[in-house]
């Protein structure tokens, strides 16, 4: 269990990279526009990003801590193919019964 939101982010970019979906789904609040019930097919989608992306560099640009909700602004260097997939994401993360999760983003694309 991530003690902060900073080692949650970082953690789920490695499970991204590392081709982890059950750790994704186990670190992705309820709420998440992309939290599903049907966890089989949940994990296939994430498998198959995976599969397809490369996961180069992670930034932390800023990282503003709070009790029960906290925000990570990152840039996640990645690869699809040849093409250049990289991003910035501000994430919110919230804490519920003492667990931080991941619950949403707002993304701008390089």
């Amino acid at each position: 269990m991530a003690e902060t939101a900073l080692k949650l982010m970082r953690s789920r970019y490695s499970a991204f990279a590392l081709k982890l979906p059950d750790y994704i789904i186990s670190t992705t609040h309820p709420d998440n526009p992309q939290y599903s019930k049907d966890t089989a097919s949940w994990r296939s989608s994430i498998l198959m990003f995976c599969n397809e992306v490369h996961f180069d560099d992670l930034k932390i640009i800023e990282f503003i801590d709070g009790k029960d909700e906290a925000f990570v602004t990152f840039f996640a260097q990645l690869r699809q193919g040849e093409a250049d997939a990289s991003f910035q994401e501000k994430s919110r993360f919230l804490k519920i019964d003492g667990r931080w999760f991941y619950h949403s983003g707002q993304t701008s694309f390089q």
